[in-house]
């Protein structure tokens, strides 16, 4: 879905590139106030991720292009400007949404070249974030991947996943779902100036906390890790220990990757909030995108006695295990993740 040479103030409020014809709408709601939402139909649902991606899935879905949760460090952000859109406050505010998204994976998931391959969710915008409570495009996803007999993960940062908690629980009797959350610090003005459209960080904690009581193995995004402003022991002793109090089964932390447009967009957060810290950055991301190995090994160090300490490292496994149908635990149990 390429847009050219066409703008968002088209006179019929159509997509840029889209046709005409009943194919998208533009909607602005008083309770999303700020956001522009695009409703488009989607020829497809599957996205086929290439070899060497070297991730442990080969197919995503997406039921959304851009993200409210508008954190500054979203890895996500050049994915915007592929639609003639900025990765900064349009990735933020102008979010595509493929409203036949369920209805279209259903009928890819019965072809017979499908092999029932697993799934991921969450792997470019939150398929969580508030949107969802508009459109409720997961229910229908959730279910045609599991009629199909499609194992599938999801990762949020979005407690709208607490509505769909009764039918994951329902369809890990089916087949093999592994829910991940993604809670990388606990202070309340980090939060606000870092991911000011996530929910709470104790927001997420209850949200560990009722996964794992429904019986699922919840593992932890810790990512990004932000040098210099969320990687004291002290700080990642209190998350990693939160964490485990709520029940998450595994934790997995990295440092923050700073990948084309995105770069510009976080450094020109930390100029304005911590202008002590930039050239400490340039010199940690002298190399491109990725932190320089010395401090990765320095954070590798830092992290893994903690996770093991609050009994959070994964088991090395190559699939996550199914929860069992079972009543809700009175307390939580740790349990490695699978």
């Amino acid at each position: 879905m390429r847009w050219q040479n066409q703008t968002l103030d088209a006179d019929d409020g159509a997509l840029p590139g889209l046709d005409r014809a009943g194919f998208a709408r533009t909607v602005q709601t008083p309770e999303f106030d700020g956001i522009t939402f695009h409703e488009v139909l989607c020829k497809s649902a599957l996205n086929k991720v290439p070899d060497e991606s070297n991730l442990p899935f080969r197919w995503t879905v997406n039921p959304m292009r851009g993200c409210s949760h508008a954190c500054r460090y979203c890895f996500a952000r050049g994915s915007h400007e592929y639609l003639d859109l900025d990765a900064g406050t349009d990735f933020d505010t102008q979010i595509v949404v493929k409203t036949n998204i369920a209805a279209v994976l259903r009928r890819e998931l019965t072809r017979r070249s499908w092999h029932r391959e697993k799934v991921a969710l969450g792997t470019n915008t939150d398929p969580y974030q508030r949107a969802e409570g508009r459109y409720r495009l997961m229910p229908g996803i959730i279910r045609a991947l599991t009629d199909s007999g499609t194992p599938f993960s999801l990762l949020t940062k979005g407690t709208l996943l607490h509505r769909d908690l009764p039918l994951l629980t329902l369809a890990a009797r089916e087949v093999p779902v592994h829910i991940g959350i993604s809670l990388a610090l606990l202070e309340p003005e980090l939060h606000r100036g870092l991911e000011p459209g996530t929910p709470s960080p104790r927001a997420r904690l209850d949200l560990v906390r009722a996964c794992s009581d429904a019986g699922f193995a919840v593992n932890i995004m810790v990512a990004p890790v932000i040098p210099y402003l969320t990687d004291g022991r002290s700080q990642l002793d209190e998350l990693f220990g939160e964490l485990a109090a709520a029940g998450a089964a595994s934790a997995v932390a990295l440092p923050l990757h700073l990948r084309g447009s995105t770069r510009g967009w976080f450094l020109g957060w930390l100029a304005e909030h911590h202008p002590a810290l930039l050239r400490r950055y340039r010199q940690l991301y002298r190399r491109g995108a990725v932190v320089a190995p010395e401090y990765a090994g320095w954070l590798r160090e830092r992290i893994d006695p903690l996770l093991e300490q609050h009994g959070l490292l994964p088991e090395r496994e190559t699939e996550p295990r199914t929860p069992p149908p079972v009543e809700p635990r009175a307390a939580p149990q740790l349990e490695l993740f699978a």
